[in-house]
């Protein structure tokens, strides 16, 4: 059993150097040390506890706390959800080049593959490595309770990404947590689709069938944004899915179903390529997709000014970066706010290019930027 446990420790500690391309990020001079400006601007969402958010851009180390922080010799594990998007990667370069910069160690990244035991194991398995810190986001926010709370009382601080598990407090079981504005972006979603169908039509919306707090705002928003702007448009049907690889069987059922369907709203970028790929099978390019979250290939669609026309944009790496932030905040004794969020971004095919340099702090790469359509 301790040879099992010592294996999987390995194989840990491996993979977090393997995502950091040798290692090389996840040490003091793996990254600049200058600081970074988080984006400002107004947030329609609130907390999982119905708080107010406080603004990512509020954040902010001086050089005597950075000094500080580097003088700590700090461990730290991420504990994902879910990494096989592009949204999980690019928090993942966000927490790495933020700790870089103040000298803490990831040790470990683990992905829980929207598997809540799963997700229990990986955090029991990371507290043998002794971390001083866990960024992670709940699966399953009634089971996670139990096994998070066990690292707050060895005195790991916990930041969460985007929700927290029932029972906790924050201050007293975790530091923060860090959010896009989901609400904002579900109406950015709803808005586009509305406009580019004119305010009339038939729409279904594609959800994940789940207590997941961030999916179940943007969802909510989307469904309240159109009733309210566009009472020329109807919600004729609410599908939803708890495999994230399901989207295409939801998207086709949906169309044999309402085959004068003239528009789809998927609660993110995953499901919704899907989607697309039913309709595209489908010759039902006619029909308009919106969603959430600017991976690299609805990207390339909303390039090509394709059948994906608009979406609201999550800012992943900057979200990543106002988690290390506030994980140094703890380790130093800062007070730290309990809700930090980061603006939404409305991104259709006109500024598709720009967003996706504000999103991911770097130009689009060339396969997106090729295929733009003049």
């Amino acid at each position: 059993m301790k040879k099992g446990l010592f294996m999987v420790l390995c194989v840990l500690i491996a993979a977090s150097f393997v995502f950091a391309g040798g290692g090389q990020q996840s040490g003091a001079g793996s990254a600049s040390s200058a600081p970074v400006a988080l984006p400002s601007g107004a947030v329609m969402s609130t907390g999982p506890h119905g708080e107010q958010a406080s603004p990512a851009s509020s954040l902010s180390l001086n050089a005597d706390e950075l000094a500080r922080i580097k003088a700590g010799n700090y461990k730290v594990a991420i504990c994902f959800h879910y990494n096989g998007d592009d949204w999980s990667a690019a928090q993942e370069k966000g927490l790495r080049d933020q700790f870089g910069r103040m000298g803490i160690q990831v040790v470990a990244v683990t992905s829980a593959n929207f598997n809540a035991a799963q997700q229990k194991a990986d955090i029991e398995t990371v507290l043998a490595l002794n971390p001083n810190a866990i960024v992670s986001i709940p699966v399953d926010v009634v089971s996670a309770e139990s096994v998070f709370k066990d690292a707050a009382k060895k005195g790991v601080k916990i930041v969460f990404m985007d929700n927290c598990p029932d029972n906790m407090v924050a201050g007293t079981d975790y530091v923060s947590v860090v959010s896009a504005d989901n609400y904002g972006n579900g109406v950015a979603a709803a808005e586009i689709m509305g406009e580019k169908l004119g305010g009339r039509g038939k729409i279904a919306m594609v959800y994940y069938d789940a207590n997941f707090f961030v999916t179940n705002q943007r969802d909510e928003a989307f469904r309240k944004t159109i009733k309210e702007k566009f009472p020329g448009i109807t919600i004729v049907e609410e599908a939803g899915f708890n495999d994230v690889n399901k989207g295409a069987d939801v998207g086709g059922a949906l169309i044999t179903k309402y085959p004068d369907l003239n528009g789809i709203y998927a609660t993110w970028d995953i499901p919704a390529e899907g989607v697309v790929s039913a309709l595209r099978a489908n010759g039902r390019n006619d029909i308009i997709v919106t969603t959430i979250d600017l991976g690299n290939n609805v990207a390339r669609m909303l390039a090509q000014d394709g059948i994906v026309k608009g979406l609201g944009a999550q800012r992943p790496y900057d979200q990543g970066v106002a988690e290390a932030i506030l994980v140094g905040y703890a380790l130093i004794g800062k007070r730290a706010p309990g809700y930090v969020a980061l603006p939404a971004l409305k991104v259709t095919h006109d500024n598709v290019l720009e967003a996706y340099n504000e999103i991911y702090h770097t130009d689009a790469p060339a396969d997106i930027r090729n295929v733009y359509k003049k």
